[in-house]
């Protein structure tokens, strides 16, 4: 038996052999606290400049060895007393010293392994491997971590783990490589919401490092003597322009680290495999069985460069709280709308993108309630600052003013973007949803994958003649809406969709003006929710 309880490595008899981590790992743990120690011996040194110069040395040594010695024995002794093995039917993982945790998963029911490697652990070849069912539990009993083991370990795991019976014949259009990095994609990475995000992090860090050494007010007062010659509209418009320049640079750098190696392919048996990272490297597999569609993202600033990027609609992609080298969903990084649509097509073995189907448009009334949304949104705080300003002070009214003025133009045109956005149709085994204006989003979903539908309208929709028709499935956003559809429109295109499904919430249409005999009558659909 072994040190934990179970069975010793290779012991006869078992269904598969007990492994332990890979002994270089308390080297990668050593590397990492010694790191952390450095970073935090710095500013405490600092901090001790009052005292001698021998004691400061002293007391930050001994806390670094402390930190590095105690984390990589505390490492080894995870190390010993973790164990796992990949049976014919389950994978277990044994680990723990005072609180013994003993976890298995079913080989049938395990929907990903992910392989992900920083910088140190790909130098000491190195991988995490992240076993999970796809399933969300509200914690992470669906998922095993193995971290870390031999790249090599962890290859093997991934194909193992993951092999099935082909679900599709091989087909020279749709396997192999499908998608691989194109240095040009770069130039849409400063035009992602990324860069304005990124801006604001750069100016915030500025201050709060400047706080912490107590220059905070420094700083503040040399950004005030560069702009004491310009009015404060400039100063202020000068400012958002450089932090916008840094935000640009920073999403540069993050596409590089993110997308570096990028290579989209389709393995035997009917896997797809997304590759990416130029420093961590990321390993991502999706089961075709378990994909149900494909979704074509297209924020503002991308859309507006004629861009888009693909995910995956598919079961099993649950995201981990402490995951934060991307998403895993995604299939494509933005690219020009055509190899979108051809990507999104071979990812679905479609001869033609679904994503790019003809659209049918919603009514007028769609469009005025949008126009209607975002006159609100500007007017009514202008409105309460125009109402604070009569009380307090005048410069609110010119406020109000000087906002709407400038907002609500800009807000027509987004509700006018956001009327012609919306579209749905059914384009053979899909229906394909389109909504949104700053995200705009074309969701094209297998119509066996939905489970059922949600049909809301609210008092106003009914006034104007429209509900929102939802699709229910088990991948992706689990929901996806049509909003502001006609009433007959959103009904025939869900009834359509699916049919059978929605039949039994639907009314047989009568004429009642217009005497038929009962067999005569004909068989059709009335198009409103049914009340009972």
């Amino acid at each position: 038996m072994s040190a934990d309880g179970g069975p010793d490595a290779g012991e006869p008899g078992d269904p598969g052999q007990w492994r332990r981590l890979a002994p270089r790992t308390p080297v990668a743990t050593a590397a990492v606290l010694c790191g952390v120690a450095t970073g935090a011996g710095l500013p405490l040194a600092v901090a001790m400049a009052g005292t001698p110069l021998a004691h400061a040395v002293v007391w930050v040594v001994a806390g670094a060895l402390l930190l590095v010695l105690g984390g990589t024995a505390a490492d080894l002794v995870r190390l010993r007393r973790t164990r796992y093995r990949d049976g014919p039917e389950r994978v277990d993982l044994h680990t723990g010293l005072l609180l013994l945790k003993r976890r298995s998963l079913a080989r049938e029911r395990i929907r990903s392994v992910d392989l992900t490697a920083n910088p140190l652990q790909r130098v000491l070849g190195l991988v995490k491997v992240r076993i999970g069912t796809g399933e969300s539990t509200g914690g992470t009993e669906s998922t095993l971590e193995l971290d870390l083991v031999a790249r090599a370990e962890g290859e093997r795991l991934r194909r193992e783990l993951l092999v099935r019976t082909a679900t599709a014949p091989g087909d020279p259009h749709h396997d192999g490589a499908l998608a691989v990095l194109d240095p040009r994609w770069i130039r849409y990475a400063p035009v992602s919401f990324v860069a304005p995000a990124l801006g604001g992090a750069a100016a915030g860090a500025v201050l709060q490092v400047s706080e912490w050494f107590g220059a905070q007010g420094k700083v503040i007062h040399w950004i005030g003597d560069r702009f004491q010659d310009v009015s404060l509209p400039w100063t202020v418009l000068a400012l958002v322009l450089v932090a916008t320049a840094a935000g640009a640079l920073g999403a540069l750098g993050l596409w590089v680290e993110m997308w570096g190696n990028y290579r989209l392919e389709r393995e035997p048996g009917g896997t797809l495999r997304v590759r990416r990272g130029l420093l961590t490297a990321r390993s991502v597999s999706i089961e075709e069985r378990r994909l149900r569609g494909v979704e074509l993202v297209e924020p503002l600033g991308v859309r507006l460069c004629g861009a888009a990027r693909v995910d995956a609609v598919a079961t099993g992609l649950v995201e981990n709280d402490d995951d934060r080298h991307g998403d895993l969903k995604n299939l494509l990084p933005a690219a020009e709308r055509r190899t979108a649509d051809r990507v999104a097509a071979q990812v679905l073995r479609e001869t033609e993108p679904p994503t790019s189907a003809p659209l049918a448009a919603h009514p007028r009334a769609a469009g005025t309630r949008r126009l209607r949304w975002a006159l609100a949104a500007v007017l009514l705080p202008a409105a309460v600052l125009a109402a604070l300003g009569a009380l307090l002070t005048p410069g609110l009214l010119y406020v109000a003013a000087g906002g709407a003025a400038v907002l609500a133009p800009l807000a027509v045109l987004l509700a006018r973007d956001a009327y012609r956005s919306l579209g749905h149709a059914v384009s053979g085994p899909y229906l394909v949803a389109r909504s949104g204006t700053v995200r705009r989003s074309t969701v094209a979903l297998r119509r066996s994958g939905v489970i059922g539908w949600t049909v809301k309208q609210s008092y106003v929709q009914r006034r104007a003649g429209l509900l929102t028709v939802t699709a229910t499935t088990a991948a992706g956003a689990g929901a996806y809406t049509v909003p502001d559809a006609g009433v007959d429109q959103g009904l025939a295109f869900a009834a359509e969709a699916v049919p059978g499904l929605l039949a039994p919430f639907l009314e047989p249409a009568h004429a009642p003006d217009t005497p038929t005999r009962e067999a005569d009558r004909p068989d059709t659909t009335e198009a409103r929710p049914t009340l009972g």
